[in-house]
């Protein structure tokens, strides 16, 4: 096998383990929280921590993201004989890994003996978490700049991780619910699920994401080209900050996405929910993530073939029409699992498409940026993306914790306990407001985004004629 091919598996990989973590953290962790953490409280104390604790990782990421180009900025003046993003992706991938397996735990009971000290213990744990998971995100995606400037190798490398990206994430889909009943079992707990049972997925989780980041970071190789030496990347936080603000179509792209991010999260972030609760069929959940993997699969591949013959910008534009439609399916469906199962395939299939799209924008930002302002940021721009993720997880984290909440969907709740109101609400935060924000994400892409792949092309001949004068 060639040192390329070695470099897309490896890069592959890395983003498996990297996505199997990020929806463990941005879904599934509050799940744990909602349902098992302070399982043994009264009913008040127990809504009144849970949303003690959604409040806390809100708070707390939100208030880290503004850091996340300080970050980039770090791994953009890092020189080592490793690179500048291997040495990041490792450190930041063991420590968070050990960090998940930590918040999936009560704290040797401390959540039920003790809340507020356990609190006091989850959120140093938690801000630990979050830096470290900020150094591995943005110096894995940051990668991509670096190990070419040819934009088709560039969209090979995020079709090989995106493909990745889908097997984890959906895979974890698939075998959250019957891993965490199995370890559940084993361990003598009853019912679906435990904190033994919750344990133990995220063991699995953890030495996934840390052992593909060392695959990833030994597999790979930076491309020194005369587009990255020639330009010193040395600056202060202020240029930071300037590099994102000047880069205008790095903006736009990164409005678009946040308003799309925001509603695939609200959705997918309480999926769980609407099999457990509103239908009434928990046990037929992992269709989502048998739905979500194989429509990834189908997908994935297919982002070079349609993004040469339509572009990428119709390719985003028809993949957001597909999930607005999802809605509508997911609205009428009732207890018709077909129908469901068609909201699903809607919903998944165009969202790796979208990604690409967007993602491989952003990746041409790099050069758009050094063409209009004369410095490239790699880390620097490419750690917007994570940045966005990170708000939307976030934003996911808060809407997991305030629906279920809000509907009655906590603890020992079942699908027979449901009001009408309670469906009502949560179908409004998990359906219709996703939607309106899919249409104007769509709007935004269409009437601002104008960095075409003619344009990049154009751009990077340029500036390649620029430094070799």
């Amino acid at each position: 096998m060639s040192d390329k091919m070695k470099q897309r598996f490896a890069y592959a990989f890395g983003a498996f383990g990297h996505d199997a973590y990020y929806v463990t953290l941005s879904t599934y962790f509050m799940i744990f929280v909602t349902s098992t953490l302070f399982a043994g409280s009264d009913k008040a104390t127990e809504a009144k921590y849970i949303g003690i604790v959604t409040s806390l990782v809100v708070g707390i990421r939100l208030i880290e993201i503004v850091f996340d180009p300080i970050i980039g900025s770090v791994i953009d003046n890092t020189h080592s004989k490793y690179g500048k993003f291997k040495p990041w992706l490792v450190i930041g991938g063991i420590v968070s890994s050990f960090a998940l397996l930590v918040i999936f735990t009560n704290f040797f009971g401390l959540s039920i003996s003790n809340p507020s000290f356990y609190l006091v213990i989850f959120i140093i744990v938690f801000v630990i978490l979050d830096s470290f998971y900020s150094f591995k995100d943005i110096a894995f995606w940051s990668m991509i700049p670096a190990l070419s400037t040819d934009t088709a190798e560039r969209g090979t490398l995020a079709t090989f991780a995106r493909f990745g990206s889908s097997l984890g994430a959906n895979g974890t889909t698939a075998m959250v619910v019957p891993t965490v009943a199995f370890f559940t079992a084993i361990s003598g707990g009853t019912g679906k699920e435990s904190a033994t049972g919750w344990f133990w997925f995220a063991l699995i989780v953890a030495i996934l994401s840390g052992g593909s980041a060392i695959i990833t970071a030994k597999f790979s190789k930076e491309n020194e080209t005369v587009l990255r030496t020639q330009v010193s990347e040395k600056y202060n936080i202020i240029d930071v900050f300037k590099a994102i603000v000047k880069n205008d179509q790095l903006l736009w792209l990164a409005l678009s996405y946040i308003f799309y991010a925001i509603a695939n999260v609200a959705t997918t972030g309480v999926l769980l929910f609407y099999f457990k609760f509103v239908i009434g069929r928990v046990d037929e959940f992992a269709m989502v993530g048998v739905i979500s993997m194989v429509t990834g699969i189908i997908a994935v591949p297919l982002f070079p073939f349609l993004a040469k013959k339509l572009t990428r910008r119709y390719v985003f534009a028809g993949g957001i029409t597909m999930m607005v439609l999802s809605y509508v399916m997911f609205t009428i469906a009732g207890n018709n699992l077909w129908v469901v199962g068609l909201g699903l395939v809607l919903f998944y299939f165009p969202q790796q498409l979208i990604f690409l799209s967007v993602l491989m924008t952003i990746t041409d930002s790099v050069e758009y940026g050094q063409w209009k302002n004369g410095q490239r940021n790699e880390a620097v721009t490419l750690s917007l993306r994570p940045l966005l993720d990170k708000l939307a997880g976030a934003f996911s984290n808060a809407i997991v914790g305030f629906v279920a909440i809000a509907a009655g969907m906590t603890g020992n709740a079942t699908f027979k306990d449901m009001t009408a109101g309670g469906i009502h609400t949560y179908k409004l935060y998990a359906f219709y407001i996703p939607a309106a924000l899919m249409i104007i994400s769509l709007l935004i892409f269409m009437f601002k985004v104008t960095l075409t792949e003619k344009k990049h092309a154009k751009i990077v001949a340029e500036l390649e004629e620029r430094y070799t004068k």
